[in-house]
């Protein structure tokens, strides 16, 4: 029996026990989720990096079909078999997948870990790509991002300072340039551009286009950016499929890409000089891709050079197919289609440019450029 206004001694340990289990949950939900390193991420640039943005225009510049995304159990419009770099980067910073811009989901508060703006076959400049039908172009991805700062935002914050803080503390990634060659200047029958510059003169043009684009993101708030350069691009089986007789990379495509991130280079440092309140890193890419080329047993790959998913020489003549049976050890080949690696690769590279004390990102990792 209970005696008034005491409680019995089985009701008290019921009572501790139901207090102690509510801590518990407490203590989980506090300990669940690491706090992220910064408060957005927001990412610009092509088929590397889009996540689905082109699976809501009009182009044929799509990977919204099986095999692609097999081994994250979908086709999500991400030109891999799996994830991206800028995936694992969104892991490493502590935040979610983050949302391409067409996605019904972008919206409202949806928005605040960032947007991921990538089209597949973009270019820095406008005219790269059209081959493939739609896309966003570099200039195109500002834009929207212009309409992100003015209109979706603001109503998230208290204060326009409150944004401004954001933003400056947010991490911005662009990995742009690629297409510039693999479908603009190298393709001499659909484009002038080959006959108007040399490699020289065509790096500069890009990269005096570029400079204006990345004045513009910072005009809108960006400070801490990252810019990548492009891989051995005369290395992908695209590439080989098209040079008779050549069992390693096309030197005369990866000069050009050389050449455009030594122009890149230059053109982080200047802008670390001269846009104030700025932190720009560069990713290297281009070295580590081909150190993995060159010796892919190394880092635990087979195939180097053959796409686990194409048709014709090297598996580069035309890219993975709808419903095309892909390669089963796909963890072991470097490429996934034509142009693109494999989630392997992607893991591997996100990762060298996160940790401290990194080489392939300069002058400091990414991870250094969130806590500044």
């Amino acid at each position: 029996m209970e005696r008034s206004g005491v409680r019995a001694p089985t009701e008290l340990l019921v009572l501790v026990l139901v207090m102690f289990v509510n801590l518990l949950g407490d203590i989980h939900v506090i300990h669940a989720e690491p706090k992220p390193l910064v408060p957005a991420f927001f990412i610009f640039g092509d088929s590397l990096i889009d996540t689905g943005n082109n699976n809501y225009i009009l182009t044929i510049a799509r990977a919204n079909y099986p095999p692609y995304g097999i081994d994250i159990g979908s086709p999500t419009g991400r030109f891999s078999n799996g994830l991206t770099v800028v995936d694992y980067g969104a892991r490493f910073l502590g935040l979610p997948l983050i949302l391409p811009y067409f996605s019904p989901s972008a919206r409202g508060g949806n928005i605040l870990n960032g947007l991921n703006y990538a089209s597949a076959a973009a270019g820095i400049l406008e005219e790269t790509g059209r081959n493939y039908g739609a896309r966003l172009s570099f200039s195109g991805q500002l834009l929207l991002f212009e309409k992100t700062v003015n209109m979706d935002l603001p109503p998230l914050f208290q204060t326009r300072e409150a944004l401004t803080n954001y933003l400056a503390r947010s991490i911005f990634l662009i990995n742009i340039g690629s297409n510039d060659y693999i479908n603009n200047y190298l393709l001499p029958g659909l484009y002038s551009t080959s006959q108007m510059f040399n490699g020289d003169q065509f790096a500069n043009f890009l990269i005096t286009a570029y400079s204006q684009q990345i004045s513009l993101l910072h005009s809108l708030g960006a400070r801490k950016i990252v810019l990548t350069g492009i891989g051995p691009l005369g290395c992908a089986p695209s590439q080989l499929s098209m040079s008779s007789g050549n069992d390693g990379c096309v030197q005369r495509v990866n000069n050009l890409a050389k050449i455009f991130n030594g122009r890149l280079l230059q053109m982080m440092k200047t802008l670390n000089a001269s846009l104030p309140g700025s932190f720009f890193v560069y990713q290297d890419t281009y070295s580590f891709i081909s150190e993995l080329i060159k010796n892919p047993f190394r880092y635990g790959f087979r195939v180097p050079n053959q796409a686990c998913c194409g048709i014709g020489r090297y598996g580069g003549l035309f890219t993975c197919l709808p419903l095309q049976p892909p390669c089963l050890n796909r963890d072991k080949y470097i490429f996934w289609d034509a142009f693109h690696p494999t989630q392997a690769v992607n893991a591997i590279v996100a990762k060298r440019c996160y940790i401290p004390n990194t080489t392939d990102c300069y002058p400091i990792s990414i991870l250094e450029l969130a806590n500044i």
